[in-house]
C-alpha cells in the first residue's frame, strides 16, 4: 500500500485551502471556507486520518508535515476572520452613521410608545363601562402599599430584596410595589358604591432581563357595591380580554392566594392567535376583596362586598404583539416605537 500522505498531496490541499480562505469576503465565505478545509471531511483531515494505517517509522514525518499544514491554515483561517470582522463592522458603522451636523432631508414621523397608548385604551374600555381612572403617589406610604391591603409585618413583599425603602426609614416610605395602593386612596376619598381603575408605574428590585424590569406598569380594578359576587369580576375579566386579544380571548381561574383577596385566583388568558397556536398563558391576579382590606377604609364588609383584579401592562403587550425581550420596551430606541405607529 503506497503512502497517501505526500509533501504534493500536503501541499496541493493547503494551496486550495488558503485560496479559499483568501477568497471570502465575509463571515458566510469564510464558515464555508472553514468546512471546506478545516473541517471533519477536509482534504487535511482525510489526510490526518490516514496517519494511522502508516506503517510506524512513517508515521511521525507524517504527523509533523500535516500537522504543519494544518496550522497554516488555522493561522489563516484566524488572519481572515479578523480583517472580516473589521471590515463588516466598519461597513455596519458607515451604514448607521448619521450627520448630526445635516439638515435633515426629510420628516420622519414620530410615534409615542405603545405602553402610553396601550395603558390610554384599557383606561378608555373602563370608563367606556362606567368605571373611574384613580390615580396615586409612585412615592407611597407603607400603610397604604401593604399594611391597609392586608399584608402581615413578616410577609416576604416588605424585604429589601422585593420592595425599594426610602431613606429615613423611620418615614415608612417606599417606592409603591403595585397600584394597589390607588384602591385603598379611592375607597377612602369616594362615597359607595366605587368602581375604580389604576393604572400606572411601579417599582420592584428586580434584575432587568427578558422577563424582567425593576420598573414596569400596572393596571389593577376594584368595585365595591351591594351584592358583587365572582360572577360580575369573571364577567369584568372577559370583556377586557376580549378587547385586548380578540373576541375568540377567553379566561379561566385558578385559586391561589393573595393577602388581599379571598377568595383569590390565577387568571389565564386564552390566546387563540398567539405565535406558534393558541394556547394558556398567565395574565394576573384577582378575586373577592378580603373584608380585612374593607374595614381599612372603614367599610363593613357585612353590607358591601367587592372585587378586585391586577395585571402587567408590559405583560398585555408581550402577550398581544407576540414580543420576547421586555428590554427593547425600556431602551429608548425610537425605531421600536415607530413599528407600532400611533396605534398599538
Amino acid at each position: 500500500m503506497s503512502n497517501p500522505i505526500t509533501e504534493q498531496a500536503v501541499a496541493d490541499a493547503v494551496t486550495a485551502a488558503l485560496a479559499a480562505i483568501d477568497a471570502a469576503r465575509d463571515s458566510a465565505d469564510l464558515k464555508a471556507a472553514r468546512a471546506a478545509h478545516a473541517g471533519e471531511t477536509s482534504p487535511l483531515a482525510q489526510l490526518n486520518g490516514a496517519i494511522r494505517e502508516l506503517p510506524g517509522d512513517q508515521k511521525a514525518a507524517a504527523g509533523k508535515l500535516v500537522g504543519q499544514a494544518r496550522g497554516q491554515v488555522t493561522q489563516a483561517l484566524a488572519a481572515a476572520e479578523e480583517r472580516i470582522l473589521v471590515a463588516e463592522e466598519q461597513a455596519r458603522l458607515a451604514a448607521e452613521a448619521v450627520d448630526v451636523t445635516a439638515v435633515a432631508s426629510r420628516w420622519t414621523a414620530g410615534a409615542r410608545h405603545p405602553l402610553s397608548l396601550l395603558m390610554e385604551e384599557m383606561s378608555d374600555l373602563f370608563i367606556a363601562m362606567g368605571w373611574e381612572i384613580g390615580e396615586g403617589p409612585e412615592l407611597e406610604h407603607e400603610w397604604f402599599n401593604f399594611d391597609a391591603l392586608n399584608f402581615d409585618e413578616d410577609h416576604p413583599a416588605r424585604a429589601m430584596q422585593d420592595t425599594f425603602f426610602v431613606e429615613p426609614a423611620e418615614r415608612h416610605l417606599v417606592m409603591r410595589t403595585h397600584t394597589s395602593p390607588v384602591q385603598i386612596r379611592s375607597l377612602l376619598a369616594r362615597p359607595l358604591p366605587v368602581y375604580v381603575a389604576a393604572v400606572g408605574r411601579v417599582y420592584r428590585t428586580d434584575e432587568l432581563d427578558a422577563t424582567h424590569t425593576p420598573v414596569f406598569h400596572q393596571i389593577e380594578g376594584i368595585a365595591i357595591d351591594k351584592g358583587l359576587t365572582m360572577a360580575h369580576l369573571r364577567g369584568t375579566l372577559e370583556h377586557l380580554a376580549r378587547a385586548m386579544f380578540g373576541e375568540g380571548a377567553q379566561i379561566r381561574l385558578r385559586p391561589n392566594y393573595f393577602p388581599f383577596t379571598e377568595p383569590s385566583a390565577e387568571m389565564d388568558v386564552w390566546q387563540p392567535n398567539a405565535k406558534g397556536g393558541a394556547r394558556w398563558v398567565e395574565w394576573g391576579g384577582c378575586g373577592m376583596v378580603n373584608p380585612n382590606v374593607l374595614r381599612s377604609a372603614g367599610i363593613d364588609p357585612e353590607e358591601y362586598q367587592g372585587f378586585a383584579f391586577g395585571m402587567g401592562i408590559e405583560r398585555t403587550l408581550q402577550f398581544r404583539n407576540d414580543m420576547n425581550d421586555m428590554r427593547d420596551m425600556v431602551e429608548g430606541d425610537i425605531r421600536f416605537s415607530q413599528q407600532f405607529g400611533m396605534v398599538v
